[in-house]
């Protein structure tokens, strides 16, 4: 199974405990559970997530991928509430109108909310014969999503009179990669901690990637509002660097992310697929976008 049909298999799944299948549900919160994480985009976090369980043997591959399944949960509940009029104020998302505007701004809430706490009951539901890796998954997820130093600080970081771009960008889209890199080792039994580096590497190239993206491409392209950044006053990189400095630093992180992988038998692999995101994060285009700026 290749990881693709995987995570989409694990999601699924998820998504069918939540809306309760054969019981007496709210049946639009259910379809809104179901829209809210349909079509799943590049399923970015739970690939890494489960990649990194294979560099590390990945013994328990029904714990990962509850694993990979409870992060993405978290992620696409995330851009539910991004999307909110009290955020964004996003009409399309992936392509698609936003959950709010397809199923109302109550329903929206209530499906991100939904969505979190379905995260954690898919990893208690997979604890099986490792609980302890499992009540470590739950733990990681949980500072990653929350606060001090996960995505709602994240989010948080945008009220704020004075922003630290680095603490910004690490909490907003750092958090659930460090979450993808260090939960996948964890579910195949090895140590968090030295994931982390990696992690954090990948999600700040994410976010520069995302802010080139944002003032470089069309909402046609992205299939979300473009020049978001710009039009809520939010720090970004390319308001900090210009286009040509992002764009420098952007191969300056993916550099140091193949570097920082830590030794482990499928490390080739892994740094073939860091290489592989790479590309996809700084198509030729963009870069062709970021010279003519010059």
């Amino acid at each position: 199974m290749g990881l693709s049909t995987r995570i989409e298999a694990a999601v699924t799944e998820a998504i069918r405990l939540g809306q309760g299948v054969g019981g007496q549900v709210p049946g639009r919160l259910a379809q809104a559970l179901d829209y809210s994480v349909t079509p799943g985009g590049a399923r970015i976090r739970p690939t890494i997530l489960l990649s990194v369980a294979m560099a590390c043997g990945d013994d328990r591959p029904a714990l990962s991928s509850a694993a990979a399944a409870a992060l993405e949960l978290i992620h696409c509940a995330s851009l539910v509430h991004d999307d909110l009029p009290a955020f964004d104020d996003a009409d399309m998302r992936r392509g698609k109108a936003t959950v709010h505007k397809a199923y109302s701004e109550p329903l929206a809430v209530l499906a991100g909310d939904s969505l979190i706490v379905l995260a954690f009951e898919v990893l208690a539901r997979a604890a099986g014969d490792q609980p302890m890796r499992a009540l470590q998954l739950v733990r990681v997820l949980a500072q990653r999503t929350g606060m001090p130093g996960g995505i709602c600080a994240g989010q948080a970081w945008e009220s704020e009179a004075q922003v630290n771009l680095s603490a910004y960008h690490r909490a907003k889209t750092g958090a659930l990669f460090i979450a993808a890199t260090q939960m996948g080792a964890i579910a195949a039994g090895m140590e968090a901690e030295p994931w982390e580096e990696l992690g954090a590497r990948i999600g700040e190239a994410f976010q520069v990637a995302d802010d080139l993206k944002d003032a470089l491409m069309s909402a046609d392209e992205t299939g979300k509002p473009a020049g978001q950044d710009a039009a809520h006053g939010r720090p970004n990189a390319v308001a900090l660097m210009g286009v040509s400095g992002a764009v420098r630093h952007l191969k300056d992180i993916l550099g140091g992310a193949i570097a920082s992988i830590p030794s482990c038998p499928g490390e080739a692999q892994l740094a073939a697929m860091v290489r592989a995101y790479a590309e996809k994060m700084t198509p030729v285009d963009l870069s062709l976008r970021a010279a003519a700026a010059r």
